[in-house]
């Protein structure tokens, strides 16, 4: 994924996840290498990365063909109105709705749908803040042969703990301070349910359903008896017994019940 201009001369999203990560080296090699102290780290030898690099045209057209969506603005390179040291180089814009398309490579093994959207969570975020967009779509294939489309919301809370720090780390790079973690989690994923999952090999799933299936019928009169009781009962009335039960009036005329002990049962 190329990046038109001087990266030295503004924040773009993949810097946005060193900002807002866990990691203090690299937090400060990114800092040394806004301020010229060091060259950019050499990835060309870096096969995941080489491997997102090539795949991203192929990633762009199976997103395209698996959603009827056309991708555009392929590589264009963005800075935000307002905060100029903000910008976006995206791997594309979908022309439908308006989001931002992000394409990435990701190794098969521990993959989860989850953790993909907390990786790249950061990089989103800013990337949605520096085009005004509300939704962000992450298109991943797998080492595995496997493509997965997932969707995130603009998360506004998060985006501006995203702004302050980003503000803080180029107050950095200008002045010279060294920067230090931020430490925010980045929120979990609202992901769309999609899959159907068999759980027949689940034992405990086997264990719960029979009781469900056991006690629905049970349940189901109960629910239906509670309705009819309250409904006998007088609406000056505080509290009614009879039985082996109490119903009992709240102050907000909310009616509940309790069992009683047998030498409680008789009304006094």
């Amino acid at each position: 994924m190329s990046t038109e201009g001087n990266r030295r001369g503004f924040i773009g999203g993949s810097d946005a996840r060193i900002i807002m990560g866990q990691d203090e080296a690299d937090l400060i090699r990114l800092w040394r290498e806004k301020r010229g102290e060091m060259e950019p780290e050499d990835l060309s030898e870096n096969l995941v990365v080489q491997l997102g690099k090539v795949t991203e045209q192929l990633n762009r057209q199976w997103y395209e063909l698996s959603t009827g969506h056309r991708v555009k603005d392929s590589q264009k390179h963005v800075h935000h109105p307002v905060h100029k040291w903000m910008a976006a180089t995206l791997d594309g814009t979908v022309e439908a709705t308006g989001a931002v398309f992000e394409a990435k490579f990701m190794l098969p093994w521990a993959f989860s749908e989850e953790a993909a959207a907390e990786k790249h969570m950061a990089q989103l975020q800013h990337n949605m803040w520096v085009v005004h967009a509300r939704t962000a779509v992450l298109s991943v294939i797998t080492g595995g042969g496997k493509w997965v489309e997932i969707t995130i919301n603009a998360d506004p809370l998060y985006q501006h703990l995203l702004l302050t720090a980003e503000k803080k780390f180029w107050r950095c790079v200008q002045s010279g301070e060294v920067p230090r973690l931020f430490g925010v989690e980045p929120p979990r994923p609202r992901l769309e349910a999609i899959r159907t999952v068999d759980m027949s090999s689940s034992n405990s799933w086997a264990e719960f359903a029979t009781v469900y299936k056991r006690t629905r019928t049970a349940y189901e009169e109960h629910e239906a008896a509670k309705v009819s009781l309250k409904k006998l009962v007088p609406e000056d009335a505080r509290e009614a017994l009879g039985h082996g039960l109490r119903a009992k009036r709240s102050k907000s005329g909310a009616i509940s019940f309790e069992m009683l002990e047998a030498s409680h049962a008789a009304v006094k």
